[in-house]
């Protein structure tokens, strides 16, 4: 299984508004001689309270008209079955995009359409997404997901640096599998 990760440059800005909303000059843009001037915004910009829900709006009506699925499972979560019946994964973040499949070719046709709608930045291979490491053993065919940097800064944040640790919570006799992510 390959793994490729995109980062959307100027995310927010990709979303349209439908409402007009209004706003004051800001610093630094004012027109001298129109101070009283009012603007009406024509994108979404960041720290507007509709900015997140409009770019997954438009994220999602630009993927599912590809031919991409919307996960019944997590709405971040697209698959779409490839020609050779095997299955392409995007998941994303805001603007972290993870893109796994079997065929490499595949990730970058998908990077291409991305890119053609959005301005992207493609960050190659993926050792980390959103603070997680993910390690690779190519012998076993396995990953594994490790968060050791955030639980590190989490405890540091919170004093418990030097708590004792335990073991975990889950009985040991629970195996977890591999989930049907098409249903």
């Amino acid at each position: 299984m390959e793994l490729e990760q995109l980062d959307v440059k100027t995310t927010f800005l990709h979303g349209r508004l439908e409402e007009d909303i209004l706003m004051q000059q800001i610093e630094g843009f004012k027109v001298k001689k129109m101070k009283k001037i009012i603007c009406r915004l024509k994108r979404s910009l960041y720290r507007l309270k509709q900015s997140p829900r409009k770019w997954y709006k438009r994220f999602n009506e630009f993927i599912v008209s590809t031919g991409y699925n919307e996960s019944s499972y997590d709405s971040h979560v697209y698959h779409n079955k490839v020609e050779d019946g095997s299955h392409i994964y995007l998941l994303f973040y805001v603007d972290d995009m993870l893109i796994a499949s079997q065929d490499k070719s595949k990730i970058q046709k998908l990077k291409s359409l991305l890119s053609s709608e959005f301005e992207m930045k493609d960050t190659g291979a993926t050792k980390t997404i959103l603070g997680m490491e993910i390690k690779r053993d190519w012998v076993q065919k396995t990953f594994l997901l490790c968060q050791k940097e955030y639980i590190q800064k989490v405890l540091n944040h919170f004093g418990t640096t030097f708590v004792k640790p335990i073991g975990t919570p889950l009985t040991t006799s629970i195996r977890l599998t591999e989930l049907n992510a098409t249903r």
